[in-house]
């Protein structure tokens, strides 16, 4: 009887042990799939392979002043333009370099790698800045400080395009990789592209964002210290109406809880004029031997655009209050809309049909007078002026 009740308190504790083993193997075949890396970059990568980050201060020496006038006025200052973004990207990369613990040796590569994509990169940075800039809307930019601003926005939208194709490009055959992957230890690390992006030019352009705010404000406060009269000509061969409206919703919280809240919604009729700035360029000239007489116009433009807001709904909360700067951004933001459109669409083909018609009208019984035989063209620009035109804006303010 001893015998046996021993024999089963053995069997038991064997039974124990089997199924403590198999919870021991269980675990370990789940924590091997959960982490089936866990210490193999450390152990496997050599270490020529690995990065060993250093820190390092972006360093990029520029005028704010300088810089600014040259983003409002690419046109004008466009040799100027090229070398800003020369000098942001050279120093973009070798920032990278440095906090990637490159050698002097590779440092020195770097300008003549740049050299060889910047013909092609200056381009490409100075047509989408143009795209996205409205270098007709100066005075009401000016007027709702946010000229300078704006172009340091569209200056960072730009260049983050292209910033991390660039770095990638330049840098990364530089960097020792694992099958395209950076092993990386020290401060801060971070891939090449992140590293120019959030340590060099969102920083810089920062930096000019807080210049922008000043200089706005200047220009803005002295916008109408004087009458200004001048002689204009021009010619208005296109107009376009539009409508739209802006519903915006401010809460103001307590402790995580909505205790208070304002609802505006504002509606704006727009009513833009484009056509021919005539003083900016104009050019008529004869060639008798083909007996045709050229009229040149400049590019069309907006030539003035005029928003009209109404208040549909105002509805502010007890614990709200609703500022000058809320409405003046909520207008801007309509007029940027309207703009934005026209911009877009097939207004200024319309427009330089419509111009041919008009001077057809008017000097094509002219020219036939003097010869039958002469034939009237008219042309357009192929390049811009270096003039930076203003729209004339009239904001008509319905608030009572």
């Amino acid at each position: 009887m001893r015998q046996e009740a021993k024999t089963e308190h053995e069997g038991l504790k064997i039974g124990q042990i089997l199924l403590g083993v198999l919870i021991l193997s269980f675990i370990a075949v789940i924590g091997l799939k959960m982490f089936p890396n866990k210490g193999k970059n450390f152990t496997r990568v050599p270490k020529e392979m690995q990065i060993n980050y250093m820190p390092a201060d972006f360093q990029f020496d520029v005028n704010e002043e300088y810089a600014l006038a040259i983003l409002t006025n690419p046109r004008r200052y466009r040799r100027e333009f090229n070398q800003l973004i020369y000098d942001l990207n050279m120093s973009m990369l070798m920032h990278v370099a440095t906090r990637m613990g490159l050698s002097a040796e590779q440092k020195k590569q770097i300008p003549a790698a740049y050299e060889k994509q910047h013909a092609y990169l200056r381009n490409l940075y100075y047509e989408d800045f143009l795209l996205l800039q409205d270098s007709t809307s100066a005075i009401y930019q000016t007027w709702y400080d946010n000229q300078f601003k704006g172009a340091t926005e569209i200056l960072f939208e730009v260049a983050s395009k292209y910033t991390c194709t660039l770095v990638n490009s330049i840098i990364a055959p530089m960097v020792p990789m694992n099958d395209g992957t950076i092993y990386g230890k020290g401060n801060k690390v971070e891939t090449p592209c992140g590293i120019a992006i959030t340590e060099g030019l969102a920083p810089f352009l920062q930096k000019l964002k807080d210049r922008a705010a000043i200089q706005d404000f200047g220009k803005a406060e002295g916008l109408l210290q004087e009458k200004v009269e001048k002689v204009i000509a021009e010619l208005a061969t296109y107009e376009v109406r539009d409508k739209k409206g802006l519903s915006k919703q401010m809460k103001t919280k307590f402790f995580g809880v909505n205790v208070s809240s304002t609802e505006v919604e504002i509606s704006a009729i727009s009513i833009a004029k484009i056509g021919f700035r005539l003083e900016a360029f104009f050019k008529v000239s004869l060639n008798p031997n083909n007996q045709v007489v050229t009229v040149t116009l400049p590019q069309p433009v907006i030539l003035s655009h005029e928003v009209y807001p109404k208040f549909d709904r105002l509805s502010i909360g007890w614990m709200r209050e609703v500022t000058d700067e809320d409405f003046n951004r909520a207008f801007n933001v309509l007029r940027e809309e309207f703009r934005r459109d026209i911009n877009q669409s097939d207004a200024y083909d319309k427009a330089r049909a419509q111009a041919k018609e008009i001077l057809n009208t008017m000097m094509g019984p002219v020219i036939k007078s003097f010869s039958s035989k002469y034939q009237l063209r008219v042309q357009f620009q192929e390049t811009p002026t270096d003039q930076e035109f203003q729209t004339q804006d009239t904001f008509i303010d319905d608030r009572r």
